[in-house]
């Protein structure tokens, strides 16, 4: 990203639609879409609430908090790789739940206009969220989007691992257990919308973690996409690890059976709401307190997600290799990894990590305009690097949230 793109806020952007959403004192949201005619893949990446600088974030956050920062409280955010990121005002619960409809709705809209569908062609929409407004979230706002009720809706609930264990669903058919309902085959060759939706300035809203209300913000994007054609599944893996330590405590704002053996067999609950409504619940490590989310510091972080990622990533590589030798396409390498944006620090170490051990791909860092957007984030990085990315370009997915959870896979651009 160009350090001229880097002083500018999310909505200042050149290509950014901007609205006022006549909620409470009026909320501010924008939007970007990003299509990719060779590829036939188009989507929508945008924010909510008003934008804060690093310069002038700390009186919001002591507002929150509700008490002075010490100079030790404030993070230097833009080594972590942020400039901006969006809050929303104070409001009320019912507030709260039209706000992210209208944002929603508004967002799944317009990433069927950039697509060039109608809404009743969509036969999928799987949306990532670490804390849902409500728990018929994604049924309701693909009604207001104009999607056909028996279209098949999925929520996600695996922290920032949200939106790619939604695409992952979509497009591994190995993901499902005999006999369960298989996301991935009834998917194939449909129109699907992928993504995350987080609105985490309500969520750490009550929050009295200083690191926690620094690095969170409002994010939301989602792909269109039709898998095995515009987007073929090549290898993957699924991880769940029990954050036994709390090292990213999560409180769980959907239903889970909560188990009080921490070792089950999965962490993820798995919930047919409806006929046309499943639910995907991850098991979190609460905060003991009842609070939103508490963070053990930015090396407890560091601690909880790499050494697992690592792995993950390097078997996935692994896979990959092993498969294109058995294509022989053994020359044939990774174009680009689209990585949750964590913070900086974390990503730049995975990539060390993995250069260590002869892996090396892009890892190009562009979401610094919104700080940490949870399952929102790679979706916006995604959406960021599709101008650049061809037709039959391999690319690997990397997600990995609190919990903890892991979704990596390689795709391959179209079904070349």
């Amino acid at each position: 990203m160009s350090e001229n793109l880097r002083k500018l806020s999310f909505y200042e952007r050149p290509n950014v639609e901007n609205e006022i959403i006549p909620i409470g004192e009026g909320v501010p949201m924008g939007l970007e879409g990003m299509y990719s005619k060779e590829l036939g893949i188009g989507g929508v990446y945008g924010s909510w609430g008003k934008s804060y600088s690093n310069e002038n974030l700390v009186p919001f956050v002591e507002h929150r908090v509700g008490e002075a920062l010490q100079p030790d409280d404030i993070l230097n955010l833009s080594d972590l790789g942020f400039d901006f990121r969006q809050h929303i005002q104070d409001l009320n619960d019912e507030e709260h739940l039209q706000l992210e409809l209208e944002v929603g709705s508004r967002l799944l809209r317009r990433a069927i206009e950039v697509c060039g569908w109608q809404a009743n062609e969509v036969d999928g929409v799987l949306i990532g969220m670490s804390g849902p407004v409500s728990h018929d979230y994604v049924s309701r706002i693909a009604q207001m989007a104009g999607v056909r009720e028996s279209a098949l809706k999925v929520s996600v609930h695996k922290a920032c691992d949200g939106s790619m264990g939604g695409l992952h669903l979509a497009l591994n058919p190995r993901l499902a257990k005999k006999g369960d309902f298989n996301i991935a085959e009834e998917l194939r060759g449909k129109k699907v919308l992928v993504g995350g939706i987080e609105g985490l300035s309500r969520f750490t809203s009550g929050v009295k973690d200083k690191n926690a209300l620094q690095l969170f913000g409002n994010g939301m994007g989602v792909l269109g996409v039709v898998p095995d054609e515009n987007m073929k599944f090549l290898v993957g893996k699924s991880f769940e690890n029990y954050d036994e330590d709390g090292l990213l405590a999560v409180r769980m704002y959907y239903p889970h059976s909560r188990p009080d053996d921490t070792s089950p067999e999965s962490l993820v609950d798995v919930i047919q709401e409806d006929a046309s409504h499943i639910r995907i619940s991850g098991l979190m490590h609460e905060p003991e307190d009842g609070a939103s989310i508490e963070m053990a510091g930015l090396m407890g972080m560091v601690k909880l997600f790499v050494r697992t990622g690592v792995q993950v990533v390097e078997d996935v590589y692994k896979d990959y290799h092993a498969l294109m030798d058995k294509l022989g396409e053994s020359g044939k390498t990774i174009a680009t990894g689209v990585v949750h944006h964590a913070n900086y620090k974390i990503n730049a170490l995975k990539g060390k990590h993995l250069s260590k051990l002869g892996i090396n791909f892009p890892m190009p860092w562009v979401v610094n305009d919104f700080g940490n957007v949870s399952a929102a984030s790679n979706v916006i990085s995604f959406l960021r690097q599709l101008p650049n990315i061809k037709l039959g370009d391999h690319i690997m997915f990397d997600g990995f949230g609190a919990g903890t959870y892991y979704d990596v896979m390689a795709v391959q651009m179209g079904n070349g």
